[in-house]
């Protein structure tokens, strides 16, 4: 069986999935487009070891923020993690709330072109030259679907976009099934997590302060100390992007609180928007459900997809 629990950030998703992974026979493949880096742990909130309590993780900390990662190498990696999962008698258990990740794994993605080494380099030379801004600016105009979903103005994500669009002249979306059409495998069943609006953004409010009482700025420090910088894939997210002009004397520490704050609750925003659109979602609204209420409710529609089958 495929299971997979989505929701936006902040919603409770991590220490639910564990307790009901244990409960399942389920191993977890995280559909985050940032906890698969190395060493950035506190700022993209991935399980410690302690937290996972003994459930087998996947795609956690195993890539290097100087590496570019795509939705399409996700998916490769998360085939193949699927697949020895399934043969092992387990389920598997997908956990996450990247857009497109979680779509991935719902429907497979059409086939995307590989990479335009020639384009890559072209573009990277005109952020150079003019910075990001000219590139997202372009993205809008070209392929305005994807711009506002994405995180923020991600050089790696603008630079891809463009890179398919400069080679198929088909908007890099495109290559993404219309969320309409959407097929849930037969095997698979989906659930989301939700909360009133306004407690949401408290939940994420309160996250950003623990980040910052977990050592969250030290670990900024100590990348950095590595020698990325912003220029490299991973470190250009949410979070990191504001730490790092605090660290270089850019903003305030009340303008970086405010900004990480905002732009979270924003993402959260349009994580939301995204699932929403899905009538397949079974969706849990922990305002009004406990976690065992949860955790009772999708065992009880696990088993009644298994009677059906």
């Amino acid at each position: 069986m495929q299971i997979v629990l989505l929701g936006p950030t902040a919603v409770g998703k991590t220490s639910l999935s564990v307790e009901l992974a244990q409960t399942l026979n389920a191993e977890i493949i995280s559909t985050d487009s940032r906890q698969c880096y190395k060493y950035m742990n506190i700022g993209t909130a991935t399980p410690a070891e302690d937290e996972r309590a003994g459930v087998p993780h996947y795609n956690l900390s195993i890539i290097d923020p100087a590496t570019k990662d795509s939705v399409v190498n996700f998916y490769e990696r998360a085939m193949e993690w699927k697949k020895d999962i399934l043969s092992r008698d387990k389920n598997a258990f997908f956990v996450g709330g990247s857009t497109l990740h979680v779509q991935c794994v719902i429907q497979p993605l059409d086939d995307v072109p590989e990479a335009d080494e020639e384009n890559i380099a072209k573009l990277e030379a005109k952020i150079e030259q003019e910075g990001i801004e000219s590139l997202y600016q372009k993205l809008k105009e070209v392929d305005p679907e994807y711009a506002q979903k994405m995180d923020g103005m991600n050089t790696q994500r603008i630079v891809r976009a463009l890179d398919v669009w400069m080679q198929t002249g088909r908007p890099f979306s495109s290559f993404h099934s219309d969320d309409n059409t959407i097929t849930v495998p037969d095997d698979m069943i989906v659930f989301g997590l939700q909360r009133e609006r306004q407690n949401l953004y408290d939940r994420i409010n309160r996250r950003v302060d623990l980040m910052f009482e977990h050592g969250f700025l030290d670990e900024v420090r100590a990348i950095l100390d590595e020698g990325y910088t912003l220029e490299d894939p991973g470190l250009n997210t949410v979070g990191y992007k504001e730490a790092i002009a605090y660290l270089h004397d850019e903003v305030s520490r009340d303008k970086m609180l405010k900004d990480m704050k905002t732009q979270t609750r924003r993402y959260a925003k349009r994580q939301l928007s995204w699932f929403r659109r899905w009538d397949f979602i079974n969706w849990i609204d922990l305002e009004t459900t406990t976690y065992d209420e949860a955790q009772n409710y999708i065992h009880s529609q696990l088993a009644a997809k298994s009677n059906k089958d």
